[in-house]
């Protein structure tokens, strides 16, 4: 048994998902007790492949061809079952970026495999390896169980598992030549997104206090507002905030909106659907406050104050301002 990460970079740039997806891969694999390897694919990426060798894998799958220089999914999933074909792994994991959801379902499919999308956690029991993904927009979480022969193909949401939990080590660096036909590329790479620029970065605040559903209406944001204020932190909003239009777009939080890595994250009203938490979970420190104790908010902070925020925040602000 064995564990593939295929990571993914561009013009020699990484996606940072892909080390959060490396850390699951080292977790799976000592869980599992089994060995975890990682491949990247380009045209001179012997750097990048430095860079993996001083992860805690078994190995590191250079894949190099001139028509990897431009992602294009012909040329990603030819050259990705060539390998597969030749590593024989049992578990094959991505992060789940737009790029991924671009080509996977073509491997899976052409493989006759089912592909397990938007993965974020696993369970490891008497049977071997159950993953968890949601539905219904994270209101449920099912369990999911591998079929069939090898291998097995998953995505991983990004923030479910956290990248400076990875392991450093020594790995071997092996290098794979791909057969590809440049008549086999049926498309062109096109310009590459560029995300407009924001008036406000939120990645750069070090202090944040966001807000979510649990607000009620636009008229009590001047309450948190007060708050951040009062602590001299930037204000923020989970997606339903935006979408509403009682704060900017620019100031959302989450895998739609910005990522962010304050020293503080205060959030305010805000469950802590996984579309959210990825954009947050990097923070050095979590507070929630929600009146629900069973928010998943709660999972991933580090302090909770279950309770009506119309009660708590005013008290925070006079305690606050008291401090100051």
């Amino acid at each position: 048994m064995s564990i593939l990460v295929v990571m993914e970079q561009r013009a020699g740039e990484w996606n940072r998902m892909s080390f959060e997806t490396l850390a699951a891969a080292q977790q799976l694999a000592g869980e599992l007790k089994t060995a975890a390897a990682a491949a990247v694919l380009g045209s001179g990426v012997d750097a990048l492949a430095t860079e993996l060798a001083g992860k805690q894998l078994d190995k590191v799958h250079v894949v190099e061809h001139p028509l990897l220089a431009e992602y294009t999914p012909d040329a990603y999933s030819n050259a990705l079952r060539q390998l597969l074909a030749h590593v024989q792994p049992d578990y094959v994991l991505f992060p789940h970026t737009y790029q991924v959801r671009d080509f996977l379902p073509k491997i899976a499919t052409a493989m006759g495999k089912v592909a397990v999308s938007d993965v974020v956690g696993h369970k490891v029991d008497d049977d071997g390896l159950v993953l968890v993904r949601q539905l219904f927009q994270g209101k449920v979480n099912v369990d999911v169980r591998f079929a069939g022969d090898a291998p097995h193909f998953a995505s991983l949401q990004a923030g479910a598992w956290r990248a400076d939990q990875l392991a450093a080590g020594s790995a071997a660096v092996e290098k794979f030549a791909p057969s590809i036909e440049a008549s086999a590329i049926r498309t062109k790479p096109g310009e590459r997104f560029r995300e407009s620029a924001r008036a406000v970065d939120l990645s750069a605040a070090e202090l944040i206090v966001a807000v979510g559903r649990g607000i009620k209406e636009a008229d009590n944001i001047p309450l948190v507002q007060e708050l951040a204020d009062t602590i001299g932190a930037e204000l923020a909003a989970s997606r339903p905030i935006c979408d509403a239009g009682w704060l900017p777009m620019e100031r959302q939080v989450g895998s739609s909106g910005q990522t962010v890595g304050p020293k503080m994250y205060m959030a305010i009203g805000i469950s802590g659907a996984i579309q959210h938490l990825v954009g947050m979970k990097g923070a050095r420190t979590i507070v929630a406050i929600n009146k629900d104790p069973n928010a998943p908010i709660f999972e991933v902070a580090d302090y909770g104050i279950v309770g009506d925020l119309f009660q708590v925040v005013p008290a925070l602000i006079e305690a606050f301002k008291k401090a100051r």
